[in-house]
């Protein structure tokens, strides 16, 4: 049984379609919009084609960008000379909030799953490798600790040790405020093997 007109629920639909989004939310979001004075909801629908159409990959780190090269990748006081590799350009976007790292990027778009199908050939390696061809001394492997982002890791370095450019993978390990008897065996042995002098 409908309980909304066709719009409405049109609305609904394509909200509930969005990642992270449930039925209620949907119900929240079509409601607001319903609801926002006319101009911002001509400017909402704007924006969202504007960077639909706009948005490209980065012709040199394949992040997502509105030009041919990324700001981080234009930056001459980057060391373009170290590559951070990264699953996401939310994984990104993360590290550069640290404001400690001083290097370039690389965006996988993912991360190899043989159970989801997903090969090497289906993430961004055939362009880091093209990249690496240039003055390249590190690249710092920072893929998720899962066992996709591990399998991806391995893959990598495998790739990238015999070219005889320094290869390192982030640390893991125990998070800050993390109880040690809540944290898993695995975390905790990284957390051993990543130990640092103090």
């Amino acid at each position: 049984m409908e309980y909304y007109s066709k719009q409405i629920s049109r609305l609904i639909e394509e909200f509930s379609r969005l990642p992270g989004i449930g039925s209620k939310s949907a119900q929240r979001l079509a409601f607001h919009v319903i609801n926002m004075p006319k101009e911002q909801v001509e400017s909402l629908a704007k924006t969202l084609v504007d960077a639909r159409n706009n948005v490209c990959y980065c012709e040199q780190c394949c992040t997502l960008t509105d030009q041919k090269i990324c700001p981080i990748c234009k930056n001459p006081d980057r060391d373009q000379k170290t590559i951070m590799v990264v699953e996401t350009p939310r994984d990104l976007a993360a590290y550069e909030k640290t404001g400690k790292y001083y290097g370039t990027y690389h965006v996988l778009h993912g991360a190899i799953s043989p159970m989801l199908g997903i090969g090497p050939g289906d993430i961004r390696l055939k362009e880091l490798m093209q990249r690496l061809q240039g003055d390249v001394e590190e690249v710092i492997i920072a893929t998720n600790s899962s066992l996709e982002g591990e399998t991806t890791a391995m893959y990598i370095s495998k790739l990238i040790k015999p070219t005889g450019i320094k290869v390192s993978r982030i640390a893991s390990g125990v998070p800050v405020g993390g109880d040690l008897e809540y944290i898993d065996e695995v975390t905790l042995l990284r957390a051993l093997e990543g130990r640092t002098q103090l």
